[in-house]
């Protein structure tokens, strides 16, 4: 049974366009290559997805069941939500106002545990064969176009 959790950081103070372009980077990486790869991002939000991140990564810890090996968690999911947004206003020229909108983000980060490999032997101890298709031809009974006409 595969591990999941998740950590949720509202109200950050970007628009979730910016967030997103962040987020896109670590969907679906390990877990260790994701916070590495926001270590050396060049974007401001990437702090805040890596504390959420990080958050992500202790909640499936203190699961009941969690095996105990973070190197098999993986960002199984990450998006920006769109919050609330701020209007202000700023003075314009001949008395006039502009409307400044101060946007948030709400920030998902899912994660889950990859599920271990399990390798079937049979008794010669061979791997054993993908079972053939329904319908699929014998092997052999195919005939090239050239072989066909003689």
């Amino acid at each position: 049974m595969a591990i999941e959790a998740h950590a949720i950081a509202k109200y950050v103070r970007t628009s979730a366009q910016k967030a997103g372009l962040v987020l896109d980077l670590i969907r679906g990486r390990d877990v260790n290559h994701a916070l590495a790869t926001l270590r050396f991002a060049r974007k401001g939000i990437a702090k805040d997805i890596e504390k959420v991140l990080r958050s992500a990564i202790a909640n499936a810890q203190n699961k009941d069941g969690f095996g105990g090996d973070v190197d098999r968690l993986y960002v199984a999911a990450c998006f920006a939500d769109q919050g609330p947004s701020q209007k202000r206003i700023r003075p314009a020229p001949m008395g006039r106002a502009f409307r400044v909108v101060k946007r948030t983000a709400h920030l998902t980060v899912k994660v889950a545990e990859r599920p271990s490999k399990v390798i079937v032997t049979t008794a010669d101890g061979e791997t054993p064969k993908r079972p053939r298709r329904a319908g699929a031809k014998p092997k052999g009974s195919t005939k090239k176009k050239s072989e066909a006409k003689a």
